[in-house]
């Protein structure tokens, strides 16, 4: 009998592994729907969805392995992480979905969160106030104007899954819609530095790497609170936090 693995679980919704398939629970009617929906117009290879009854959208296993994980040692061959790279290109330049993403927040409403998360870190001693300046000044880069582009909005590498050199899926679509394409080259190479050339060699075309280094901060500034608080660990090695002292 096959057994139960909580992949990860928090108040918002969590997702289940028994056997070859994905339990997702999400007590959002809509974001489900959204999710699938969205997953219908990707251009890119996504997960077969078995059946619905709310609030639990079961999918089916993707072949092939992920790249990697947060904090992990990455996996794959330089060409893996290239046909990744052209993956994420086929995805951004695909028409617009119908809905704004996750990486597409405004830059006032972005930058008045971060402020104010910013302020947070400090007052309760999570990190040091000359590590959080000195990221805050470098994701003021992000905080620019962008064209909107079809955008995954959590690319994690352990959301997309290769076989050899092929990418066979990308999985967790809830948080896809129209946004800035380097939020997602930014997420997907947080904490792997070292294969942001392979990524981008398959990705083509010119790259603001300043920009990259802005979403790697920005990313890792709003995310350390509500880490710890929903029991992961942003210190842990590899993660979060030392994304953060690598930019000083």
């Amino acid at each position: 009998m096959a057994e139960v693995e909580v992949v990860v679980a928090h108040s918002e919704r969590a997702t289940l592994r028994v056997g070859d398939v994905f339990l997702k629970v999400d007590a959002d009617q809509a974001r489900i729907d959204a999710e699938v929906a969205v997953m219908s117009l990707a251009p890119v290879p996504t997960p077969k969805i078995l059946w619905r009854r709310p609030p639990v959208l079961a999918i089916a296993a993707l072949p092939g392995t992920t790249l990697g994980r947060l904090g992990g040692p990455s996996t794959g061959s330089p060409a893996a992480w290239a046909a990744a790279g052209a993956a994420i290109r086929r995805l951004h330049d695909a028409p617009l979905p119908p809905r704004p993403g996750r990486a597409g927040r405004s830059t006032v409403g972005l930058s008045a969160e971060l402020d104010a998360e910013c302020a947070s870190l400090v007052a309760m001693g999570l990190l040091p106030a000359d590590l959080v300046t000195r990221n805050r000044q470098v994701a003021e880069t992000a905080l620019r104007p962008w064209t909107p582009a079809f955008t995954h909005g959590d690319l994690q590498i352990a959301h997309v899954f290769v076989d050899g050199d092929e990418v066979t899926g990308i999985i967790d679509w809830s948080e896809a819609g129209r946004g800035d394409a380097l939020y997602d080259l930014a997420t997907f190479t947080l904490g792997h530095e070292e294969r942001l050339d392979d990524v981008l060699a398959g990705y083509g075309g010119d790259v603001d790497l300043d920009v990259i280094h802005a979403w790697w901060s920005l990313r890792s500034l709003l995310a350390v609170r509500w880490l710890i608080e929903h029991g992961f660990d942003p210190f842990a090695p590899g993660c979060e936090v030392d994304v953060l002292r690598s930019r000083v």
